[in-house]
């Protein structure tokens, strides 16, 4: 693992969000449904496209694309919406909670049908520390500096990972793994032209706090 300074994270750096892929007809069972269920949670929490816009630090447009598929999220968006929304990301993903299985079975994990992030369960769903492989497409990533409450560990299982804590930059290799408080200003993106395939647990913790994904003030929204 090697590490080589950066500047302090900024707002006003987080590049615009990459033109929309066209929609087909393919969709992967990890994210068959996910589109309509951003759009159910929203609605069931009584929020506005503005509010829960606001709450995540994107664009009411953006947030309108991803509820209608014409985008996919990103790894650290997803992870807000699911904050704001009060719920977990195995319950946007369509997990259902039944009787606890210790075992989850492997399989592939295919791209989404828009913006690349592809992920796929690696722990029972409705427990507090949460659990996915998730794969990070390789060109321009979601660059907003995250900050909430909770803890994040991630192991590298393929390609190189570009992991921004606080002022740091960390290149992770394959086998590289990394723990970190949450409350650490934090953006991870691809740094290997095949993208990165990672081993992701996270604790969703609830608090007031939480709807803040930038230290300092409301995100930068996506357009």
């Amino acid at each position: 693992m090697t590490t080589s300074p950066a500047g302090p994270p900024e707002a006003s750096a987080a590049p615009a969000a990459p033109a929309a892929v066209p929609v087909g007809d393919h969709e992967t069972q990890e994210v068959a449904g996910l589109a309509a269920r951003l759009r159910d949670h929203r609605l069931s929490s009584r929020l506005t496209l503005e509010v829960a816009a606001a709450r995540v630090g994107l664009s009411p447009a953006y947030l309108s694309r991803l509820e209608t598929g014409r985008r996919q999220p990103s790894l650290p968006v997803l992870l807000g919406l699911a904050r704001a929304y009060g719920t977990s990301v195995s319950g946007l993903l369509g997990e259902t909670f039944t009787e606890p299985d210790p075992v989850v079975r492997g399989g592939a994990i295919e791209p989404g049908r828009a913006g690349g992030w592809g992920y796929r369960r690696a722990g029972a769903p409705g427990r507090a520390m949460q659990a996915l492989r998730v794969h990070v497409p390789p060109g321009v990533q979601d660059a907003v500096v995250r900050v909430h409450p909770g803890e994040e560990w991630l192991y590298v299982l393929q390609g190189r990972l570009k992991l921004t804590l606080g002022e740091r930059v960390h290149l992770l290799e394959e086998g590289d793994s990394a723990h970190f408080d949450s409350l650490t200003p934090h953006c991870i993106a691809a740094d290997s032209s095949s993208g990165v395939e990672l081993l992701f647990m996270h604790t969703l913790l609830q608090s007031p706090g939480g709807e803040l994904c930038l230290g300092g003030g409301p995100a930068v929204p996506h357009h």
